[in-house]
């Protein structure tokens, strides 16, 4: 648990700023949950009350806003079709064990010298065309719709914020998604939380490359600039293996019982300061929130328009995009992000790897920005 400077734990409030806090935090999570669950078997219930369980443990364990994400490369994987359900367990699982072996290890300060930044942006950029090309797809099912959403979304940047567009659109969705709701599919669920483990058969080579796309981001993201921003904003010392073991252990717990595999993220917690989260309030009430969508609005959930939730990934690969841009090698990011998009993001986090060592070993110093910074 990370306590204040004076050894005592740090406070929980709950206030208006926790509230909005939590709701930057959800432009991070929940335009992916509904393009996951409205796309492929997996249980919405499950998953929202995954989030909800691990914005509490987190929240508690840590005493700062932590955020909780989807880990995006494996979600815009199965979302667009490149990976199964169980393909999905399988990489998560399989994600996880690897997580907690290199943070109980103190691997990532070994990890971090082999990968230099400009890779995991490109990573990072690569997930975001291979969401937009599907937000592309399904903006194509209803244009107008669609070129509602936009209008909405650039109203509310113009407005408001950046951050506001999602939260407009996701308001619209969930307002189209209530009137056509069946009224009969707006009953209490309650889900059933047996535990299932994926098959062997599942242990494809589709896995193994969304394991290693993955890693990329969350060794970047997830561990090393969740770190740096934990310290930057609420002088917590919080490293990034201890945030790598913490995955771990998540998703280990939490695959199983069809959650979707989770990390943190430096863009969840960042949206929370933002919107005034300043502490583990935010998460509660967040996790209050998913927990009763769980229970009472699946049925809004299931009934979001297709068209509008090609406009919120859009919205989502965008900021993706932007913030993969923030690269010194620009080239080199670039590349892999398009060799992701052609192929996929393993290839593209590997050739990335060998074509930055190349580079550094043929004119070291030029311009190498390890991940750390």
């Amino acid at each position: 648990m990370v306590s204040t400077e004076d050894g005592h734990v740090r406070p929980v409030r709950f206030s208006v700023d926790e509230l909005t806090g939590a709701l930057g935090d959800s432009v991070t999570v929940l335009p992916i949950v509904v393009a996951v669950t409205a796309l492929t078997t997996l249980s919405l219930p499950r998953v929202l009350l995954g989030f909800a369980v691990f914005q509490v443990v987190w929240g508690l364990y840590y005493r700062v806003p932590l955020s909780v994400e989807p880990m995006k490369a494996l979600a815009a994987l199965v979302i667009a079709g490149a990976l199964t359900v169980g393909e999905l367990a399988a990489a998560g699982l399989l994600a996880g064990v690897v997580l907690l072996a290199v943070g109980r290890a103190g691997g990532l300060a070994h990890v971090q010298r082999v990968v230099s930044r400009p890779v995991v942006r490109g990573v990072q950029l690569a997930v975001a065309l291979v969401l937009l090309e599907t937000a592309v797809d399904l903006s194509l099912s209803a244009p107008a719709l669609a070129v509602l959403g936009l209008g909405v979304a650039l109203g509310a940047t113009l407005l408001l914020s950046g951050n506001a567009s999602t939260l407009a659109v996701l308001a619209l969705g969930f307002a189209l998604a209530l009137g056509r709701a069946d009224p009969a599919a707006l009953a209490v669920t309650v889900p059933s939380l047996a535990p299932t483990l994926p098959a062997a058969s599942t242990l494809t080579t589709a896995t193994a490359e969304g394991v290693v796309g993955q890693l990329a981001m969350t060794v970047g993201n997830a561990a090393v600039a969740t770190s740096l921003l934990l310290s930057e904003y609420f002088d917590a010392d919080v490293s990034p293996d201890d945030l790598a073991t913490s995955m771990g252990v998540m998703n280990l717990a939490a695959v199983p019982l069809g959650a979707l595999p989770m990390c943190h993220g430096s863009g969840g917690l960042a949206g929370k300061y933002a919107f005034g989260a300043r502490t583990a309030g935010a998460n509660l009430i967040l996790a209050g929130g998913y927990a009763l969508a769980a229970v009472f609005a699946v049925g809004v959930f299931a009934a979001f328009p297709m068209a509008m939730l090609g406009v919120l990934l859009a919205l989502v690969a965008v900021e993706l995009g932007r913030g993969a841009l923030a690269t010194d090698r620009l080239w080199l990011t670039a590349g892999v992000g398009l060799c992701g998009l052609l192929t996929n993001v393993g290839v593209a986090f590997v050739v990335g790897v060998a074509a930055s060592l190349l580079v550094d070993r043929v004119r070291p110093g030029l311009g190498h920005e390890p991940v750390e910074s």
